[in-house]
């Protein structure tokens, strides 16, 4: 192939993994693939047969390793529990444990990497741009050029409970500063990082192959009101205890479906809706799409803010179905009682939706390796 590039894929989470960032690293890897590169994906192994993941993809993986810092754990009684809870998030909030070990599993790889065109790091976690940054030197530089690409902002992260401690900072400007482009999901998510790197970062969106998403397209006809939500759930920031307490309150047939791995927040509602809040655990993305298109619309609960926006937007534009954007705190739920009578003219809008066509997002990625060639050979 004419302009085969070889590429560096560095990214913990991976297929099968599900959760925003694999799917970012694993869109990605398989579109560079499908259009002709030479693709090489470092990520930590599960339990999947990766001899033949790399075989339908059409690409290469190795393993960053096992990762052998585990959390501490204090006992299974409820004093035990709160205390393995409350150790886990001291060591996280001072050393980035458990997550810090990745910084020196990628940068133990790394040595042995060199000569690519293209290397992209996933984060979260952002361990792994730090084990990036540890390893690229004047002399062992891996590729021609280091693109970080960012979900949620770290040091201007909007939707943790804790704000990261200062020091952090020398450390996330220290890796910033070896790259040589970040990109991020949204123009909104640029006033996450520091002014002095914003001439870096490029706005390049969560990529997914439309051909790919399994679409029900048959004729929705559900005997009552039927809507969902996929994700996570974050107290008062992504909190969804006011919309629940107006749904269990209200005098209309409805079923909310939850797909949660923070159940613990939402179920106490379940409990008292007589059957009509459901709440069940995380399937896969296909599965999740063929069913999302099956309602009669779907959930989105607002951040808050402007700097990080839910990937699921993208999934739920796919579905071709109404979406019901609520807050999280002292809503109006008037909108919600009209969807509910099938009035959707407050929908969230998903304005050109083919700008996260992997495709779309691949060619965005080679673009930056371009102009990166054009200026060096000036």
């Amino acid at each position: 192939m004419e302009n085969r590039k070889k590429i560096l894929i560095v990214s913990a989470p991976f297929y099968p993994q599900n959760s925003p960032r694999a799917n970012r690293a694993t869109e990605l890897a398989k579109e560079f693939a499908r259009q002709g590169h030479d693709v090489k994906v470092l990520t930590v192994f599960g339990d999947a047969n990766y001899n033949i993941i790399a075989k339908d993809f059409g690409i290469s993986i190795s393993n960053l390793g096992r990762r052998k810092w585990k959390s501490p754990k204090f006992g299974k009684s409820k004093i035990g529990y709160f205390l393995t809870r409350a150790f886990l998030r001291f060591l996280s909030l001072t050393i980035e444990f458990p997550n810090i070990e990745l910084t020196f599993m990628v940068k133990r790889a790394l040595t042995l990497e060199n000569n690519y065109d293209l290397m992209i790091s996933s984060a979260v976690p952002y361990p792994v741009h730090w084990g990036v940054a540890a390893s690229r030197k004047k002399n062992h530089q891996i590729a021609k050029i280091w693109i970080a690409d960012c979900g949620d902002p770290y040091m201007g992260c909007k939707t943790d409970s804790f704000n990261k401690l200062f020091y952090f900072k020398f450390i996330e400007k220290w890796f910033m500063h070896k790259t040589d482009f970040i990109s991020v999901p949204t123009e909104g998510s640029i006033d996450g990082y520091y002014h002095e790197f914003h001439h870096k970062i490029k706005v390049i969106p969560q990529g997914f192959n439309f051909n790919e998403a399994p679409i029900y397209q048959g004729v929705i006809n559900n005997s009552v009101p039927t809507f969902a939500y996929a994700g996570g759930f974050i107290p008062k920031i992504r909190d969804p205890h006011e919309f629940l307490e107006f749904l269990i309150n209200i005098n209309i047939p409805y079923k909310f479906i939850i797909y949660t791995r923070t159940a613990n927040i939402v179920r106490p509602f379940a409990l008292k809706s007589n059957g009509q809040i459901e709440v069940l655990e995380y399937i896969s993305r296909n599965d999740l799409l063929f069913r999302l298109s099956q309602m009669d619309f779907l959930v989105n609960f607002t951040n808050g803010t402007g700097v990080q926006t839910p990937s699921k937007l993208i999934d739920y534009a796919l579905t071709k179905r109404p979406i019901l954007s609520v807050g999280s705190i002292n809503s109006n739920f008037k909108n919600a009682e009209e969807f509910l009578k099938a009035n959707y003219d407050g929908r969230q809008v998903i304005d050109n939706l083919e700008q996260y066509n992997i495709q779309t997002i691949v060619s965005q990625f080679l673009k930056l390796l371009e102009l990166e060639i054009i200026k060096n050979t000036r």
